[in-house]
């Protein structure tokens, strides 16, 4: 996101686009978050942004020596030139020199604090510092009154000077007191959550709980520290800032007629497709069906599968008939898999819109939803995530099918874990029965928002032919 003259970017990816354009200048900011969390590698980022414009960064710690940020900056690769460092901690007195000068923190009296942080900013005269942290300055202080006295008077030196100062903080068990005191300062308070599920990766969330004067993307964002990226969020989707796909477009067909008949000549574009049915019904054949098509008449097409392996994928649609691989290698059939536990909503969120952001993808296909569900730890959410992606897309004129696994194998006592069928413009039911001494395979439309559709039921043939609707007498429902 392009940023104006009043706001600088903060270096984190995703998080100038939760805050419109970025930190407005000349104000201090508080990154609270538990240990662990990225307070100190998002700091990093912000001052090596700040290296990147062109201007003077400070790096104020409290908390950690010089070495311990190079070996964080380090692990991402990253180098910290262009940053200064002062440190306030170990032996030495606070009348020394603040370049690479070692004082014990618990030690220091605050009026020696603030002499060696105000000497720091004259030495380097920067234009973005990170102050790290307020919990060593809670234990200097030892009282609220005093407390809020150092933080108006940090906020004044730094304003006096038109420095951008983000102040890192760890949550504490110390009360709400204090942490009302920082957020009635600052300008704006951003938060970084992290919790453990019981099985996978730990899970990582971004709020800016407060931001005076301007407007931001409120609630929690998903993020992660990736290796070489350091802090990446990952913005809840917001379907409306998505333009509207106005353009008429021709309905979006199968290749196999009786099936496209059976759909009034075929699917809307912009619309969302359930493909509903027990193990063995044909489900992620109908997916494969549709991408083949779309690909064969040079559309681009997206593929993520959360239950089945990429070579798996290729091999049974091969099996019957649907040759994908060359798609793939030439670029206009995306296909990922994931592996569960490891991909946020949110994450999940971004790359679908990454890839639709190119403006010429028409099928996307998410194989399967009952997958998807299982690999997040709040089925709830993940429902209303998975809403907002879906109105995304289909502003975006992208026809989704979305393959939902019911459980059982044959006969009507199936279910599926959560109600989505409201998510649906159009459900086909896909069904398998036991005929005699064989199994048979049937589809039917039971659900079309747009345009007229059959309620007759249709035998579906899976061969390695390939695949088939069997003719029959349309009873069509306007």
């Amino acid at each position: 996101m392009p940023h104006d003259h009043t706001t600088i970017t903060t270096g984190i990816a995703g998080l100038d686009e939760v805050l419109k354009g970025g930190f407005p200048i000349s104000n201090i900011y508080v990154l609270k978050g538990i240990p662990g969390s990225g307070k100190t590698t998002a700091a990093l980022q912000f001052l090596r942004a700040g290296v990147e414009q062109g201007e003077r960064c400070l790096y104020v710690s409290l908390a950690q020596t010089g070495e311990e940020l190079r070996q964080i900056a380090a692990s991402h690769g990253w180098s910290l030139d262009g940053i200064d460092i002062a440190e306030l901690s170990a032996t030495e007195d606070a009348a020394m020199a603040v370049d690479q000068s070692i004082f014990q923190t618990a030690d220091l009296k605050l009026d020696e604090t603030r002499k060696a942080i105000i000497s720091a900013i004259d030495k380097y005269a920067p234009r973005r510092v990170v102050y790290d942290s307020l919990l060593e300055v809670r234990v200097l202080t030892g009282d609220d009154a005093r407390f809020r006295r150092e933080l108006i008077g940090l906020k004044t030196i730094l304003a006096k000077r038109a420095i951008t100062g983000l102040l890192v903080d760890t949550d504490t068990d110390h009360g709400r007191s204090r942490d009302d005191e920082i957020e009635a300062i600052a300008h704006g308070v951003i938060r970084l959550d992290k919790t453990l599920p019981d099985y996978g990766v730990a899970r990582r969330r971004i709020e800016v709980s407060k931001m005076r004067g301007r407007p931001v993307a409120d609630g929690y964002h998903d993020m992660v520290i990736r290796e070489g990226d350091g802090v990446v969020v990952f913005p809840r989707i917001v379907p409306r800032v998505a333009a509207e796909q106005t353009k008429s477009l021709d309905l979006i067909k199968s290749g196999v007629e009786n099936l496209d008949n059976l759909l009034g000549g075929g699917q809307e574009a912009g619309t969302t497709t359930l493909v509903i049915g027990q193990a063995g019904t044909g489900k992620s054949t109908m997916a494969s069906l549709y991408a083949t098509a779309a690909l064969k008449r040079g559309e681009h097409v997206a593929l993520f599968l959360f239950e089945e392996r990429v070579e798996t994928f290729f091999r049974r649609s091969e099996g019957l008939g649907m040759d994908l691989r060359g798609f793939s290698e030439d670029g206009r059939l995306l296909i990922k898999d994931f592996n569960p536990g490891e991909v946020t909503a949110g994450q999940f969120g971004q790359i679908v819109q990454e890839e639709i952001a190119r403006d010429r993808t028409r099928v996307v296909v998410i194989d399967s939803f009952t997958g998807y569900l299982s690999a997040l730890p709040n089925r709830d959410q993940a429902v209303q995530d998975i809403q907002s992606l879906l109105k995304f897309l289909a502003r975006r004129g992208v026809l989704t099918m979305l393959i939902v696994a019911q459980h059982g194998l044959i006969g009507q006592n199936v279910s599926i874990d959560v109600d989505v069928s409201f998510l649906g413009d159009t459900v086909l039911l896909l069904r398998i029965e036991e005929d005699g001494h064989r199994l048979r395979r049937s589809i039917t439309a039971v659900k079309k928002r747009h345009g007229p559709h059959a309620m007759s039921v249709h035998e579906l043939s899976i061969t390695a032919d390939g695949v088939s609707v069997s003719p029959s007498s349309l009873n069509r429902v306007d």
